[in-house]
């Protein structure tokens, strides 16, 4: 997959997203890919959507299960393309920020601001990238498909800690995250704007596809 980044010339840095439903394995695909970047000497930018949530009471502002606030609430898109997207593309100064806010304690985060070398690449995971608001920032699109079946069962032991207790995972994730992906399906398609899409069911064997557009 490598070869698939490598093989988009722009006159800016390389803005690349790795999208896919909650525990697919985005940031795994992503890390991967930024550890094999670096080793060919690429600069690499590693960021992640939810270093642009919302903070929780705007997000949750429709009920902590509703699955259109999930969509439509959680993420801060203006942001994301003013101090990181726009930057890294064509017209910009390639002076970005990675990060503006921390989920976990639910503040924003004041980050320097960096500049990126031209052939430096973005690797930004997350759910929800090629929506309209982000689909013409990115310079290539990875979507990383599993059943939301297996992703539901990864979350069990992933987020167990995090929600509290396995019930609440799988609350959170049949009321409110798999409804949101299935929104995101129906009105997005998001397969059919990806590039590469890499086929995770089995993440100790992922397959992928380089789509033709």
């Amino acid at each position: 997959m490598t070869e698939a980044i490598e093989s988009v010339t722009t006159a800016h840095p390389l803005r690349v997203a790795v999208d896919g439903p909650p525990a697919a394995g985005k940031t795994t695909v992503a890390d991967d890919l930024a550890l094999l970047l670096r080793a060919r000497g690429r600069e690499v930018i590693r960021s992640s959507i939810e270093s642009f949530l919302f903070p929780r009471a705007l997000r949750y502002r429709r009920g902590e299960h509703s699955p259109e606030g999930c969509y439509h609430d959680s993420f801060d898109y203006d942001a994301l393309r003013r101090v990181l997207l726009d930057p890294l593309g064509p017209n910009g100064d390639r002076r970005y920020q990675h990060a503006i806010y921390n989920f976990r304690t639910d503040t924003a985060l004041s980050q320097p601001v960096r500049t990126a070398p031209v052939d430096t690449v973005l690797l930004f995971d997350g759910v929800f990238l090629l929506r309209p608001e982000l689909i013409d920032r990115w310079d290539l699109r990875i979507f990383v498909s599993a059943t939301f079946e297996r992703t539901l069962n990864r979350a069990r032991i992933r987020d167990q800690a995090l929600l509290g207790s396995t019930a609440e995972v799988d609350r959170r994730f049949r009321d409110r995250y798999i409804p949101a992906q299935e929104l995101y399906f129906a009105t997005t398609r998001p397969t059919d704007q990806a590039d590469v899409i890499v086929h995770n069911d089995e993440p100790q064997r992922p397959a992928w596809e380089v789509r033709p557009h």
